[in-house]
């Protein structure tokens, strides 16, 4: 169960998988199991019946949770798929960096 390197509204890119080379935003983190949910990826359709709720039944499209490490979270400075590095701020806390650029994420 390690540390993640996404959070929620993160923007990411998908690196493998048949939704490779799209961009989204961080839906959902589930760090226990390393998954995440990034909306327009990995859509999944579930067939509905007829509610109170939801009268005309039928399919739901909805995004399904990838793999973390399936993805790259995206510099919204140098706009690139990087990797992160952690270091401590000048007040104690935790902070993410770009490799590539060196620019702080949080």
């Amino acid at each position: 169960m390690a540390k993640l390197h996404v959070k929620r509204g993160d923007t990411v890119a998908v690196l493998t998988g048949d939704d490779k080379g799209k961009r989204g935003k961080v839906l959902e983190v589930f760090p226990k199991v390393g998954r995440i949910i990034v909306d327009g990826v990995n859509i999944q359709k579930k067939h509905t019946r007829p509610t109170q709720t939801n009268p005309q039944g039928g399919i739901i499209e909805k995004p399904g949770p990838i793999n973390a490490s399936n993805v790259a979270l995206v510099c919204p400075g140098c706009k690139a798929p990087t990797r992160i590095r952690r270091e401590r701020s000048a007040d104690g806390k935790l902070q993410r960096l770009c490799k590539k650029c060196g620019r702080a994420i949080n």
